[in-house]
């Protein structure tokens, strides 16, 4: 009787099929041309771009770029860096750990955005293209020399072999995309910290100066710019050595991370760009609580904005303010400690009877628990209920904190710099970040957090190992609500006033519920660093495009939809979310191999 062994057949894809260029070219030749038109856009950079100071920024002198021709600049720069490095320049090497072309077209296309814009925005602006000079004109063709180049170079990654031939569009997506870096070598502690250190001052300038550009179209170049070039940093791999590092250093981490935060207001020279610092910190404060009860715990809540409005109505009755109707001022301590225990009891009493629902009927319930809060806050006026809140009037002429001695209101000389009423608040509200911070991240390494984990995956099967579903999302759902109510009591001093229309689902000015919501999707739920990028950017674009106000809810439609289509995960995801949204090669369920000759087997009944 002859035997017969079947043959095991590996089913995981392994990208084998062989990738051409979207543009037919000899490499050498794609990567001359590439580095020619970045050294182009640069020369340009330092003509003038036009005749007249109308425009802002002043692009009229020659020899100094100003506004958009720096960006321009420093994207021409990053692409010139990358397309050298893939040359095998000693020195340049360590910029492509990942990617080595891909990091080049995303920073090439950045170039012809932010010049292309720059072109539009003056010619439409001063009244047609006579308004132009040669500099723009050698800058725009620098830059699409360098992407034409770019496009010709070969890709990093085979195509995939289920679909070897893509259209073109999928040929260009397939372009972007780059490899894993390879791990690093090991390098001395110090050296790691350094660059640890060195990639958080890098992130503190950039945000420091995104928050202080001055006009709309210096933002809107810098958004281009940014945007590109963090994608292309993400490609190269640097982003994912940094990331290592972190990890591998956390305590230096977050501490240069803190430092870096504490720094930001002595680089700012104007207050208001530290009060927007300080209301990012509010509204990133409490999108990292919320991102307790929907990343972690996985409780679609919306009307989360309600627990903020909570707190900040609690700190204002016990401010001292002349028209609170309570007539009380108790001391900061104790009003934090008031306004955050006021959103835990709401927090508790809210979600006793509703955590019980599931999925679309609790976000409802949610939803109409934020509209009742709004309403009877408006209704506590002396005529429809008693008198509380001071109806739509709300609690004005809140008064400005003192801490030791040390008034909050009154700037403040530091280290030879003036420390505004806006930079003192930010940095009061840094530390209670920090705090929030701290108690999200030992809460997610909890037992806690891990049954938090287990019951957003599958309630059902976390409930048959044990877990008591019901009091675990009753314990996310109240330290959400107290970190919004903590938040809420510096929001309170930081806007002078309370009103009910700060706080609703959906609204042009921030925190409202939506956009609290979308911070923690944008950012990527579950995380701690996700919510804080996606908050900043979230109050950031509405308050530097204020011109664009008519249309915010639209685009803010549109750029969820684009983001569930390409990046579902969020901006920063965490490992589960990565192998949930995307394909990995790998089977969800081991493939049943053959033991092989003379192996003893076990019967599943077991023997």
């Amino acid at each position: 009787m002859t035997k017969t062994t079947a043959t095991p057949v590996d089913t995981t894809k392994v990208s084998t099929a062989p990738a051409t260029p979207i543009v037919p070219l000899p490499q050498a030749a794609a990567r001359a041309i590439t580095v020619a038109g970045s050294a182009v856009a640069l020369v340009g950079t330092f003509l003038a771009w036009t005749w007249t100071e109308e425009f802002p920024g002043n692009l009229t002198v020659t020899g100094y770029p100003g506004g958009l021709q720096v960006l321009t600049l420093v994207g021409s720069l990053l692409t010139l860096l990358f397309a050298v490095s893939g040359y095998g320049v000693r020195g340049l090497r360590w910029l492509t750990p990942g990617g080595t072309n891909s990091p080049v077209l995303l920073s090439a296309l950045g170039v012809l955005g932010t010049t292309g814009y720059a072109l539009g925005a003056i010619s439409y602006e001063l009244g047609g293209l006579v308004n132009l000079e040669p500099g723009v004109y050698v800058s725009g063709a620098g830059a699409l020399l360098a992407v034409i180049g770019a496009l010709g170079l070969p890709v990093d990654q085979p195509y995939d072999p289920s679909d070897p031939n893509p259209r073109l569009w999928g040929r260009l997506r397939h372009a972007l995309t780059a490899p894993e870096p390879a791990q690093a070598k090991e390098l001395p502690s110090w050296a790691e910290i350094l660059i640890i250190a060195a990639g958080f001052g890098v992130g503190l300038y950039v945000f420091a100066y995104g928050i202080g550009t001055e006009y709309s179209e210096l933002f809107v170049g810098f958004l281009i710019v940014t945007g590109f070039g963090f994608t292309a940093v993400t490609r190269a791999g640097l982003l994912k050595r940094l990331s290592a590092l972190t990890a591998k250093h956390r305590n230096v981490a977050m501490a240069a991370a803190f430092v870096a935060a504490i720094c930001f207001p002595f680089t700012q020279s104007n207050d208001q760009y530290a009060l927007i610092g300080a209301n990012i910190l509010i509204f990133a404060t409490v999108a990292l609580g919320l991102n307790v009860v929907v990343g972690l715990a996985g409780l679609l809540d919306l009307g989360y904005v309600a627990f903020l409005g909570v707190g900040a109505y609690a700190a204002a009755l016990v401010s001292g303010s002349p028209q609170s109707t309570i007539g009380v001022e108790f001391p900061f301590w104790a009003a934090v400690l008031t306004g955050a225990l006021a959103s835990l009891v709401f927090g508790v009493v809210i979600g006793a009877p509703t955590l019980r629902l599931r999925g679309d009927y609790l976000a409802i319930v949610t939803l109409g628990f934020g509209e009742i809060f709004r309403i009877t806050m408006n209704n506590l006026n002396g005529n429809s209920g008693p008198d509380v809140t001071n109806g739509s009037n709300g609690i004005p002429n809140i008064p400005d904190l003192e801490l030791f001695g040390f008034n909050l209101g009154l700037p403040h000389d530091v280290l030879g710099h003036e420390l505004t009423r806006s930079g003192n608040y930010y940095l009061l509200m840094l530390v209670f970040t920090a705090v929030v911070v701290l108690v999200f991240r030992r809460s997610a390494e909890s037992r806690i957090g891990r049954a938090w984990v287990a019951i957003r995956e599958d309630e059902t099967a976390a409930t048959a190992m044990g877990i008591n579903g019901f009091r675990l999302k009753l314990l996310a759902f109240a330290l959400g609500a107290c970190l919004a109510g903590l938040a809420g009591t510096v929001q309170a001093h930081v806007s002078y006033s309370v009103t009910p229309e700060q706080y609703q689902f959906a609204g042009s000015v921030p925190p409202n519920s939506a956009f609290l919501l979308a911070a923690v999707i944008l950012g990527g739920m579950g995380t701690i660093s996700g919510p804080l990028i996606g908050a900043a950017l979230l109050y950031l674009i509405p308050a530097k495009l204020q011109f664009m106000a008519e249309y915010q809810l639209l685009l803010f439609g549109v750029a969820l939809m684009l983001l569930m289509r390409f990046r579902p995960e969020g901006l920063v995801a965490d490992r589960r979310k990565q192998l949930e949204f995307h394909e990995t090669g790998q089977l969800d369920v081991p493939e049943d191999k053959s033991l092989p000759d003379g192996a003893t087997g076990v019967a599943k009944a077991g023997a």
